[in-house]
């Protein structure tokens, strides 16, 4: 970036800010504890840097790290700051309508966010030691609903990095994707068909603010078979009242409060 003075230097610290934030990021994809030497490829570091980045986080509480095999996992802090941003969101209360849903439905039932490419599942039947919890947004029904009702500063399909295909059925062209996006707006749902794994069936509904953008997408998954042409408007109806009722249930508290005339 650069202005009439000249370019525009990012604050000192701020790139070895920006390499710790991607230390904590290596570790996304729920797999086994890293190494130092693990964290300098993944991030095209030297091993002396990532050691020193580790054990930063890891004096700050980010990080731990196995006494046996030296290897670095995440820490307590995370743990900590991941449930107060649970209970601020409210998520707490979104679990007993998740579970009733997928009770009624015969699916299971999540719901996510948005965080950068990615879909996030904060909570729902999906949400287990051990599987991840993001998933793309370009192949899944709940990150088609998510980029369909954007949040401000959020981009759209052409902001994506490349479109990676999971089976045949995943779009991996930015304009197909823009027209598809198109039909979920139309339509009020985003459907995956397979796209991002053969076999299943997902509909997603959004979570909307009060100003018409999606804070959560709201998703039921199961089979084809289960999820049929003939029962979809019924399940996209189970979907749609338990998201009036998330709306309500997870609005913060500023937003539960009209301003007096």
């Amino acid at each position: 970036m650069t202005t009439e003075a000249g370019p525009v230097r990012a604050p000192a610290g701020a790139q070895a800010v920006r390499r710790a934030l991607d230390v904590l990021h290596c570790f996304h994809d729920n797999g086994p504890d890293l190494s130092a030497s693990d964290l300098a490829r993944r991030l095209d570091l030297s091993t002396s840097t990532a050691h020193r980045l580790a054990r930063t986080l890891m004096g700050a509480g980010f990080l731990e790290q196995d006494a046996r095999t030296a290897r670095y996992r995440l820490g307590p802090a995370v743990t900590e700051l991941g449930r107060l941003s649970y209970h601020q969101r409210g998520l707490h209360l979104a679990a007993p309508e998740l579970n009733d849903l997928a009770t009624r439905t015969g699916a299971t039932a999540d719901l996510a966010l948005r965080s950068g490419a990615y879909a996030v599942i904060v909570a729902g039947g999906s949400v287990t030691p051990k599987v991840g919890l993001r998933r793309p947004l370009h192949s899944t029904a709940l990150g088609k609903v998510l980029l369909a009702w954007p949040r401000a500063g959020e981009g759209g399909p052409r902001a994506l990095p490349p479109l990676y295909a999971f089976t045949s059925r995943t779009i991996v062209e930015p304009g197909v994707l823009t027209g598809e996006l198109a039909r979920v707006r139309e339509q009020g749902y985003a459907l995956n068909d397979g796209e991002s794994a053969l076999g299943v069936r997902t509909v997603a509904v959004p979570v909307l603010e009060r100003s018409g953008h999606a804070r959560f997408a709201l998703a039921v998954r199961a089979t084809p078979s289960l999820i049929s042409d003939e029962r979809l408007d019924w399940f996209l109806t189970q979907a749609r009242a338990c998201a009036r009722a998330l709306e309500v249930l997870l609005l913060t508290p500023g937003e539960r409060y009209v301003p007096e005339a």
